[in-house]
């Protein structure tokens, strides 16, 4: 029931998000504006989705390693990976010392899982391993994929107006909205950013959920997230913004609730860690 229901909000959030990106383009450009947002949000999922795994690990800064230069830790993804059904997955390394990790690539095939030295200097190797199944879950899940196209349609919301400013969308009959322009220009791009936003929060809570079943102990990843949250607020990363998302704890923003809440890519860590708990319980 539970995967059924993130399942259900991701799509509808989806949803959401394509027909606020369409519908920008009809709004403003009528049937060639249309054309033109579907056109340039193509383009960039295109390049996000091939190329996702080498901008990401530049932006942290992270190389691959080999088996012989990090035995332990290619022994636990590979561990880990089998029980999780998966192709062995690249591993790489950031030179950060905030405790953190993510998981990039186009498909399963193609993942790479990354963390960063500071988790493995500070994390026990149990909670270490909830890390690496919450990691592994979102290669599982595809969460990559989603991200990318989510990411991409709310790039191009908020770059249409100022593309048909410069020309570029259709002045048919259909549209060239010079009220919609404006207000497409203010609140479609905060729009596309609470919608994608949502999207990020809900995939977490999955990969939490089918990472904690892949490592059979829920618990060892709860006390790792409360445990890398901690160390994100008091160890600072150097990390491009536009990556900070695909951490296990954003390592750029505080978590909390409210409207506040509305603006995270990443739901609350207590909340995390309280269902966390309680499938603990359940179990």
């Amino acid at each position: 029931m539970e995967r059924m229901n993130a399942t259900l909000k991701t799509t509808v959030l989806m949803a959401g998000l394509l027909a606020l990106f369409m519908g920008a383009g009809q709004l403003l450009g009528g049937t060639q504006g249309m054309i033109l947002a579907f056109l340039f949000g193509g383009l960039m999922n295109f390049v996000m989705f091939f190329f996702s795994d080498k901008i990401v690990l530049k932006m942290y800064g992270a190389r691959v390693v080999s088996p012989a230069e990090a035995p332990e830790l290619y022994a636990m993804v590979d561990r880990l990976r089998q029980r999780a059904g998966l192709p062995m997955p690249v591993v790489a390394i950031s030179p950060e010392q905030q405790p953190n990790a993510f998981a990039t690539g186009r498909s399963p095939s193609k993942a790479v899982v990354a963390v960063t030295e500071g988790i493995l200097r500070f994390l026990p190797a149990h909670e270490l391993e909830g890390v690496i199944a919450h990691e592994l879950a979102h290669i599982k899940n595809r969460d990559m994929l989603t991200s990318t196209i989510a990411a991409g349609m709310a790039g191009a919301i908020s770059q249409i107006p100022y593309l048909l400013m410069f020309g570029m969308g259709g002045n048919d009959d259909e549209g060239g909205n010079p009220i919609g322009l404006l207000l497409l220009m203010v609140l479609g791009p905060i729009a596309a950013m609470l919608i994608q936003f949502g999207i990020s929060r809900q995939r977490e809570y999955e990969a939490d959920r089918v990472g904690a079943e892949i490592l059979g102990r829920p618990l060892d990843l709860a006390q790792a997230l409360t445990r890398i949250d901690a160390y994100a607020r008091k160890i600072p990363m150097q990390v491009n913004p536009a990556a900070a998302p695909l951490a296990q704890v954003n390592p750029l923003a505080a978590h909390g609730g409210g409207i506040s809440g509305l603006f995270a890519t990443h739901p609350p860590t207590a909340e995390r860690v309280a269902r966390l708990e309680q499938m603990a319980r359940g179990r």
